[in-house]
């Protein structure tokens, strides 16, 4: 196909947003829903995750020492821990810092306290572990350390959130999809409205001898331009509605702060590329709803 003729159909495609704007208004604004949806629950569904990792970092294995080792054999365990390729992050309690904590959470037993003659906690190491699925695997090669006494795991807690990730994995993108099929199916029948008030002018463009690309290219050019414009909007639109709900979770509560809703996503970080998937899927959606309503039309 030679540019002048490329670029004519280019041309027709956009005007033809202008001479149709009531069909195209009204795919514009499925397009605009439909993408509000389906990036809603795709930010909804990140957050979340986002969450569930702030939760998974609280999650800690502890691994008590002997509290009769050396310096050297404790930096031994230190550095065996931190050598760990799953361990994120490793923090050392002492066996007096312990002993004072335990004694600050329970002042009512100063009196039993006083009495004792030894300290019976043992030196800990609270370790962070940056993959569940391998925390028992890990707690394992921990406990074959030597000086090692125990390795308490919160086995029952970290099964939780392995399978609240994986089952909102496999719902969010259930969910996604069948939103995308839905939109589709939407725009395909709003799209058939369209093409059949053109119907007359398809018919005659095919008679004279137009091919089919010929007659496609200014229709899926049309469908682009809507599906942009759909996408800019609705760009416009989620990054108001968002950042007026993160803001409202980015406020100081406590409840919310424990739950790691002050570690949500902020629009900032993500506007670009929300804006460009927003456009590539609204132009996708709308060009490939009109280009598959033509299909009768052009068997002539």
């Amino acid at each position: 196909m030679r540019w002048n003729n490329f670029t004519f159909l280019v041309k027709q495609g956009v005007n033809s947003v202008w001479y149709n704007r009531m069909m195209s208004f009204a795919s514009f604004c499925v397009l605009l829903v439909s993408l509000l949806l389906v990036g809603v629950v795709t930010l909804t569904a990140l957050n979340i995750n986002v969450v569930l990792e702030y939760i998974e970092n609280q999650n800690q294995i502890l691994i008590f020492t002997d509290g009769e080792l050396s310096t050297e054999q404790t930096n031994a365990i230190s550095f065996a821990v931190r050598e760990n390729q799953f361990v994120s992050d490793v923090s050392f309690q002492s066996r007096e810092e312990t002993w004072a904590a335990h004694q600050n959470q329970h002042p009512e037993a100063d009196s039993l306290y006083a009495h004792m003659q030894f300290n019976p906690m043992p030196n800990t190491f609270l370790v962070t572990v940056n993959d569940l699925t391998r925390i028992n695997a890990v707690a394992v090669e921990f406990e074959r350390l030597e000086g090692v006494i125990r390795v308490n795991v919160p086995h029952d807690f970290a099964e939780l959130l392995i399978s609240a990730r994986t089952t909102l994995t496999l719902v969010g993108g259930a969910v996604i999809l069948a939103l995308i099929i839905v939109c589709l199916i939407i725009i395909y029948n709003s799209s058939r409205a369209s093409v059949f008030s053109r119907r007359q002018e398809i018919n005659i463009m095919k008679y004279v001898g137009a091919t089919n690309a010929f007659v496609k290219i200014p229709f899926f050019i049309e469908g682009m331009f809507i599906g942009v414009i759909a996408g800019v909007c609705s760009w416009l639109l989620t990054q108001f509605s968002y950042s007026s709900v993160i803001a409202m979770f980015g406020d100081d509560v406590t409840l919310w702060a424990a739950l790691g809703l002050g570690e949500l996503i902020a629009f900032d970080s993500i506007s670009l590329a929300v804006l460009i998937a927003n456009c590539i899927v609204g132009s996708a959606l709308s060009a490939t709803g009109i280009i598959m309503s033509m299909g009768k039309h052009l068997k002539v």
